[in-house]
């Protein structure tokens, strides 16, 4: 094999990959939404369910949330709230006890040892049929619940994905592009759902069979990725629904949506070393999806590396074009990161967090290669504050 061979494979190979991931899939889904579409039949529905919140050092927002899910419009009767304080060291749990009792059940782990053993420990304790899992901070619309809900009545519906809202406290340029970012991944799901599964949750709003549930390993840092793709692997449909929504603030910097990000990212390489098996087709159903939409993501900051040195290597038109374009791509995001006040340009705020989110991908790689893919999970608000 030549050279000049090798360059011209290595330039087009990472150039339809990179094209296929952000453009391809999507309209592989818009496509199959037409040709075969399965929407949900919802009906009538009122079972018991048990909503579990694993709270670590959240005495800020802790009381808001259990009144929120209390003023939720489903039958009080019905409904059961479990808080899991994981190791919190500040007033979480004198809080939550003040109001405990009924349907209000809080459950203190006196050290801090995760959130999938919050998650794992509030299901074992949870009397109801279906399980709804959210965070502290967010909040729910009031129909939220019984929105999840009514999906459960197509019995083919294992796993049900509510949407966030995402709000700005101010007109910064990150969170209009974040903003920009979230309504493509959310088009994303709503058209994996009407063509059959989506390949993870909306961590602050879902729900499930809890009889499908399966504990979650030590260290688990999707939990809302792991349960939505255990439910898929035993034969039931993960489904989106924007009609169950809760509500949050977009981050407000660069270096906030980082921590989480790498975070994230980190969980996917983790998640394929918990479940090798959701890349092999014959036991995932959902395995074109799940490489499709999480793997690749992982792979593009590497094709997009080939992607600039091929084409500097090869000579021709073609390619001395490429060269010039993606260095002008590169130049505007570096001028992004160097002066802030030009992200107020579309474009160069567009370029400019295009390549944060890839070096983020990067980083979430490190951090579960060196092993920092198992620590402890922090709640929102931390993390945000890093």
């Amino acid at each position: 094999m030549t050279m000049l061979f090798f360059l011209t494979m290595l330039f087009w190979i990472s150039f339809v990959l990179v094209v296929y991931t952000y453009l391809g899939y999507p309209l592989c889904l818009a496509i199959l939404k037409k040709v075969r579409t399965r929407p949900v039949e919802k009906g009538f529905c009122q079972p018991q369910v048990s909503v579990v919140i694993a709270a670590c050092n959240e005495e800020q927002t802790i009381i808001r949330r259990i009144d929120n899910l209390l003023a939720q419009d489903y039958p009080s009767d019905k409904l059961e709230i479990i808080i899991v304080s994981d190791g919190s060291q500040d007033r979480t749990v004198e809080f939550a006890r003040r109001v405990e009792g009924g349907n209000i059940k809080v459950v203190v782990l006196a050290q801090r040892q995760g959130k999938a053993v919050a998650l794992n420990e509030g299901v074992s304790l949870a009397s109801g049929e279906l399980v709804v899992f959210c965070d502290a901070r967010q909040i729910f619309e009031e129909d939220t619940i019984r929105q999840l809900v009514v999906n459960f009545a197509d019995q083919t519906v294992g796993c049900v994905s509510g949407e966030l809202m995402l709000h700005r406290n101010r007109s910064d340029g990150i969170q209009v592009e974040m903003g920009a970012y979230w309504h493509y991944e959310k088009w994303i799901r709503r058209n994996e759902s009407a063509s059959g599964s989506v390949v993870g949750a909306t961590g602050a709003v879902y729900a499930i069979r809890r009889i499908l549930y399966r504990d979650l390993p030590h260290g688990t840092l999707l939990d809302d990725v792991m349960v939505p793709m255990q439910v898929v692997m035993q034969g039931f449909r993960t489904v989106f629904d924007g009609s169950a929504r809760a509500h949050d603030v977009v981050s407000h910097n660069v270096s906030q949506e980082w921590v989480r990000k790498v975070r994230t990212l980190a969980g996917n390489w983790q998640l394929m070393s918990f479940l090798p098996i959701l890349l092999a087709p014959w036991k995932n159903p959902c395995c074109w999806r799940f490489v499709s939409h999480k793997l690749l993501r992982l792979i593009v900051p590497i094709a997009l590396v080939a992607l600039v040195v091929s084409s500097a290597l090869l000579d021709g038109l073609l390619y001395r074009c490429a060269t010039w374009f993606q260095l002008f791509f590169y130049g505007i995001s570096a001028l992004g990161g160097a002066v802030p006040a030009t992200r107020n340009n579309r474009v160069v705020n567009l370029s400019y967090f295009f390549l944060i989110m890839n070096v983020v991908a990067l980083a979430g790689f490190w951090r579960w290669a060196t092993g920092r893919s198992n620590s402890v999970w922090q709640p929102a608000y931390v993390e945000d504050n890093e």
